[in-house]
């Protein structure tokens, strides 16, 4: 829950402090790229109206075509990043509720997971190869 309302506070929660660097890094990063992304979009929407009101554009080298192009490259990338941005808080709030949740997860050496490879006899020409798995509590 503490996740949820800021990020990062989960992990610290949950003794995980060296995490938190980690989340602000992706998301201060992700929003860095949306900013880029949404001026480039403005910068060439601009451009395309410009250029369809017959005004002169700061891209001569490019057709209505190129604009439109980029208009739809800009805006894209801008909206991955907002999916990402969404992603990354998700994953903190996912580690965090994970990590809470295993804390109380038994580790002692009694557990033990076993595999061996068997054979195995169904009648006298028909053997069957394989592996075993053997989980002990």
């Amino acid at each position: 829950m503490l996740s949820a309302i800021l990020p990062g506070a989960g992990q610290v929660y949950n003794e995980k402090a060296w995490k938190v660097p980690i989340i602000y890094a992706g998301l201060i990063t992700d929003v860095y790229f949306i900013g880029y992304n949404n001026t480039r979009y403005q910068v060439f929407k601009e451009a395309l109206i410009a250029s369809d009101n017959g005004e002169p554009t700061d891209f001569p080298n490019l057709n209505r075509d190129g604009l439109v192009r980029n208009v739809d490259y800009w805006r894209g990338n801008r909206d991955l990043c907002y999916i990402l941005l969404g992603a990354i808080y998700a994953l903190n709030l996912i580690d965090a509720n994970v990590d809470a949740h295993l804390s109380g997860f038994d580790i002692s050496d009694d557990l033990a997971l076993k595999i061996d490879p068997k054979l195995e006899s169904f009648s006298a020409n028909n053997n069957s190869v394989g592996f075993s798995i053997k989980l002990k509590f």
